[in-house]
């Protein structure tokens, strides 16, 4: 049923990202960008900008109601008298406090894996969920050290910026793909609309650089995401102590071979305050440090 629930959502958001752009497109009268004398540049740049930036800025929108879907979070009564979740909006109420944002939602979902993540639109629509696992394994002081990384997460505005980033790749790698698929494709040589070879070529070719592009984008966005983990440990060293915050990754370390199948697929990284280091050129696409550099930077520092 979970699972249902999941992919329904899946394709209620992607339906809704496709509505909401279409329509943004039509308002502002956007025409096709390929026209008989050539490819209208100023069009295209639209075109690409809405498509990339929109669907990046929708799901922000809706980050917070896909997190509670899609992880299963159920959200703590601020009035709980359970003494285990009085204590835990208690922490994140002070850290919040301390960084200087407002306290967010917090929430438990259910799952033997030790994580956390934070999530939402905005500093004042944030939530920060944790496992029922990392309630179960971890100290107080190394839930301390997570929720601090947690809203220094928030305070750095991190899912903000991490969505203009991928916004920005996204128009890019559409705009890039279709100005050298033009004009590799022998479409700018040959306008006749007769032409279908070269149409058929020019379309294959978009497939083609998106994909090359997709790449090179991927890996500019994980490089960010290792560089704002590192932050949020040294936000979290702030706010929770430095120990704190050094000996939840410890934990972690030694916990991280617990997993939720439900979640290990990419799609999922964003709710994960770590994931599997990859080797090699392929470490070049991992979201998150390895937790032993993490350690030794934060002693280090």
């Amino acid at each position: 049923m979970a699972l249902a629930k999941r992919v329904l959502l899946f394709f209620l958001l992607n339906f809704l990202v496709v509505i909401m752009i279409s329509l943004v497109l039509s308002v502002l009268n956007i025409r096709p960008f390929l026209a008989q004398y050539g490819i209208n540049y100023g069009q295209l740049l639209i075109f690409c900008i809405i498509w990339g930036m929109g669907g990046a800025l929708i799901s922000l929108a809706l980050s917070k109601v896909m997190a509670k879907w899609a992880m299963g979070v159920q959200i703590i009564d601020t009035q709980t008298n359970d003494p285990e979740m009085r204590e835990l909006l208690d922490t994140v109420h002070s850290l919040s406090l301390e960084a200087g944002i407002p306290t967010p939602e917090v929430g438990v979902f259910r799952s033997n894996e030790v994580n956390a993540f934070a999530t939402g639109p905005t500093k004042s629509r944030s939530l920060v969920a944790v496992s029922s696992g990392l309630l179960q394994r971890m100290k107080g002081n190394e839930i301390r050290g997570v929720l601090g990384h947690e809203i220094s997460h928030i305070a750095n505005g991190d899912m903000v910026t991490m969505t203009l980033l991928q916004g920005v790749v996204n128009a890019f790698v559409m705009f890039l793909a279709r100005v050298i698929a033009y004009a590799v494709s022998g479409l700018g040589r040959n306008r006749n609309s007769s032409s279908g070879g070269s149409y058929m070529s020019y379309y294959l070719f978009v497939i083609l650089f998106e994909i090359i592009f997709m790449v090179l984008g991927s890996i500019l966005i994980a490089a960010y995401s290792r560089w704002r983990e590192f932050r949020a440990d040294a936000g979290g060293a702030r706010l929770a102590g430095k120990e704190n915050m050094i000996d939840a990754l410890k934990s972690l370390r030694v916990l991280k071979e617990i997993k939720d199948p439900r979640t290990e697929k990419p799609a999922y990284a964003a709710f994960k305050i770590s994931t599997h280091t990859k080797k090699g050129l392929l470490s070049l696409f991992s979201t998150h440090p390895p937790l032993e550099e993490r350690i030794e930077k934060l002693r280090n520092h």
